[in-house]
């Protein structure tokens, strides 16, 4: 359906709550055709995250564990390897 969303069971370590997020807002965005809300969206929209992200929070914590991790790594894993390291700052 959506080719943004990747798959959350057996990341190691478990899916965060902020990738979980992410995930349901990509959801709803596909499903509802809104990218960016308005003050007419907004309210809709953002009970739809939090409802989805619930919902897949207890989804993930309800499955058994998978025998192989999931092939790709979620946006903010990859965006987070991409970002090379904070310098160090001396005094």
């Amino acid at each position: 359906m959506c080719r943004n969303i990747t798959t959350l069971r057996g990341l190691q370590p478990v899916a965060t709550p902020v990738e979980i997020e992410a995930a349901a807002r990509q959801y709803v965005r596909k499903i509802s055709g809104v990218q960016k809300t308005s003050p007419a969206t907004e309210a809709a929209f953002e009970a739809a995250v939090a409802e989805i992200a619930h919902i897949t929070a207890h989804l993930l914590a309800d499955l058994p564990p998978r025998k192989q991790p999931p092939p790709t790594l979620p946006p903010l894993r990859r965006i987070a390897l991409a970002r090379p390291p904070a310098a160090h700052r001396g005094s």
